[in-house]
């Protein structure tokens, strides 16, 4: 496959999960805040999202404090976010046009027919009392394309750099996501309240609420939280179960390649892999869960850049 075409189904995938977990984040937050009872916890909500979605920095330069309506329109419709809904629609249709005979109808139209009807909206349509509404149509039609390249695509090396994307994309947020709330799983924080709701919204963020609820049948321990969002190979959003098929997929590519030697970016995932699964989730929660946190984020950066180099650069 040329080096091009993998690099625009790879983003593809990659800016199509990416709308998702926006919308899925802004959702949970939504819940969260209007449970927020003490003075400022709401503003605290929408910037750990914020810090989540990866663009908090540019958001204070160019707006300053978080106001809720504004960190709406940032994550949704505001095109100087390069994570926001919008730009990831349109740099998802943007690549897919670049590859459309390596795609299937039902995932072109998926793409296509999203793009359009975003671009009918007016301003108002996602935000205030809209904005659920809004998340839930953006939630439906990423769900559409990966169901369309689930169940259209062949098996090939086009599917697999869809795939690659998606995981990659996926594993980055559910990190991002443990990391900004990571204080509400510190020693001693069971203890706490509040921090038993900052435990449900970072499960709502990832649709993994009724996972928990199924899988442990008690109620929210921090413990239990992490190990099903960074252990469990159950959860198809966990980071390990993420890496798992990173892991899997990199090892085909690398087979079916020309010769070259491509087994660096195999070693990272394996070693990312091997991070979420070394050690107990209490041992983790003891040595400190931001620290394995960045090192994931940072580490998935670095897998990026190296699955780039191994066949994303022509």
């Amino acid at each position: 496959m040329l080096a091009r075409t993998a690099d625009s189904l790879f983003w593809l995938g990659r800016y199509m999960e990416r709308a998702g977990n926006v919308a899925r984040g802004l959702n949970a937050t939504l819940r969260m805040a209007s449970l927020a009872a003490p003075r400022g916890a709401e503003v605290s909500e929408w910037a750990s999202l914020l810090e989540a979605s990866g663009g908090f920095p540019q958001y204070l330069k160019l707006y300053g404090e978080p106001t809720p309506g504004q960190a709406a329109r940032w994550l949704t419709l505001d095109t100087l976010n390069p994570s926001s809904v919008a730009t990831c629609f349109d740099a998802a249709r943007r690549n897919a046009r670049a590859v459309r005979t390596a795609l299937t109808v039902d995932m072109w139209e998926a793409v296509n027919d999203t793009w359009i009807d975003l671009r009918k909206l007016d301003p108002g349509s996602a935000g205030g009392d809209k904005l659920m509404g809004f998340n839930d149509w953006v939630i439906s039609r990423t769900v559409l394309f990966n169901g369309a390249a689930m169940d259209t695509m062949l098996r090939d090396d086009a599917w697999r750099f869809v795939r690659l994307g998606v995981m990659l994309e996926r594993a980055d947020n559910t990190a991002r996501l443990l990391s900004a709330r990571a204080g509400a799983f510190d020693p001693g924080a069971e203890d706490e309240p509040g921090n038993r709701a900052q435990w449900t919204t970072t499960l709502r963020s990832v649709s993994a609420l009724r996972a928990y609820q199924h899988l442990f049948r008690e109620r929210l321990r921090p413990a239990r939280v992490v190990e099903l969002l960074v252990m469990r190979p159950e959860h198809p959003r966990s980071i390990g179960a993420c890496y798992e098929e990173v892991n899997a997929i990199l090892s085909v590519l690398a087979v079916s390649s020309d010769g070259e030697d491509r087994t660096a970016c195999r070693r990272l995932a394996a070693g990312l892999r091997g991070r979420c699964t070394e050690h107990s989730a209490a041992r983790v929660l003891d040595s400190g869960l931001k620290g394995l946190l960045t090192e994931i984020v940072d580490g998935n950066a670095r897998l990026g850049e190296s699955i780039g180099q191994c066949f994303l650069v022509g």
